[in-house]
């Protein structure tokens, strides 16, 4: 044989053996990436964690929230829409009702997470009160469960419109990490409806307090478009300490806010401070303080101006939901309503300018 034909079929011989070789690489490499592709592939497929709970919505007549440091009901009456039993059936925040009822209907899982009863509370799903878990149970009017679980962590899963939440059956111990669009929360405070009364300082014309202890006073301007409040009357000898002290006080009703709510008839407001704040378009609000050990508690009234159909129509919803009602106010709030003549002016000994 001639020493070409020798070299071809060499040549021959390992290209085929570099082919058989590129083949099972191939083949390797093919293997490794379907595994690859296994390990990264969701362990499960996303399904709905209450499949039934979306037709049942409209059967919900009970929330009931349990948490570590208290428990309490939110619940539909057919007179008066949804409220808080344990508050006197205070109005309840129906944003804060739905978002919590579509928010369960909606859970999607991701994962399924531990289900040993000793890790539950690295995920704080441990039941409570003694756990750190929230339990929420959705119920119809005739106390029949629909729904129910104990939510844990938050975990962030790069999705801008959710999160992750770490939730649990309470009758199971298989922990999940769901898709969850809503935040639960533990707190009647967040439940209650906080939209009763907030006037735009735009609007303010004119604010009397009446303290319960020391002289009266008004912060007054003629015109919306004045920068400040005056202050009147102002004592003989004395100056207004800062000019923009008096807009404090025109202000008060601007964001108004409360941490709590109870009764009116708990609480005795016969020496309370009064404040009416009038509007240019006619609305009048009274407010009524009282300080009772370190909380201030405030009562709201509403009426306007004969005439002023549009003052008079908010007036009856302000009275509408404050009516009966008085509001614990943080500290910050109380204190800027019952601020007294004397602090707004300069001190009797201030050398004069």
């Amino acid at each position: 044989m001639q020493a070409g034909s020798i070299f071809k079929d060499r040549r021959r011989r390992n290209l085929a053996g570099l082919i058989a070789g590129a083949v099972v690489i191939a083949a390797l490499a093919a293997l490794a990436l379907a595994r690859q592709a296994e390990l990264l592939a969701p362990k499960t497929v996303a399904q709905t964690f209450f499949p039934d709970l979306p037709s049942k919505v409209r059967e919900i007549a009970r929330i009931r929230i349990v948490s570590k440091t208290q428990s309490f009901d939110v619940v539909f009456r057919p007179e008066r829409g949804w409220v808080l039993p344990d508050k006197g059936n205070y109005h309840a925040d129906f944003d804060q009702v739905r978002q919590t009822i579509i928010g369960m209907a909606a859970l999607q899982t991701i994962e399924p997470k531990t289900a040993r009863p000793g890790w539950m509370h690295y995920v704080d799903l441990d039941a409570p009160p003694k756990g750190d878990g929230v339990e929420i149970i959705l119920q119809d009017e005739s106390g029949k469960t629909l729904a129910a679980l104990i939510a844990g962590k938050t975990e962030d899963i790069g999705d801008e419109s959710a999160q992750g939440l770490y939730v649990r059956r309470p009758d199971e111990n298989q922990s999940w990490l769901v898709r969850s669009v809503f935040v639960p929360q533990s707190d009647p405070a967040q439940w209650m409806d906080k939209e009763v009364v907030d006037v735009d300082s735009a609007r303010i014309q004119e604010t009397d307090v009446d303290p319960a202890d020391g002289p009266s006073y008004e912060v007054v301007r003629d015109k919306p478009s004045d920068a400040d409040f005056t202050l009147s009357p102002v004592p003989k000898g004395r100056e207004v300490a800062f000019a923009a002290g008096p807009d404090g006080v025109a202000q008060v009703l601007s964001g108004f806010s409360f941490d709590d709510a109870a009764p009116e008839r708990d609480f005795d407001f016969t020496d309370a401070t009064r404040i009416v704040t009038r509007t240019f378009d006619g609305l009048v609000v009274a407010v009524r303080i009282i300080k009772q050990g370190a909380d201030y508690w405030a009562a709201v009234s509403a009426d306007s101006v004969p005439g002023r159909d549009a003052a008079a129509d908010e007036a009856r919803k302000i009275d509408g939901k404050a009516s009966g009602w008085a509001y614990r106010l943080p500290a910050y709030k109380g204190q800027q309503f019952m601020t007294s003549l004397e602090s707004l002016l300069k001190p009797k000994d201030a050398p004069a300018k």
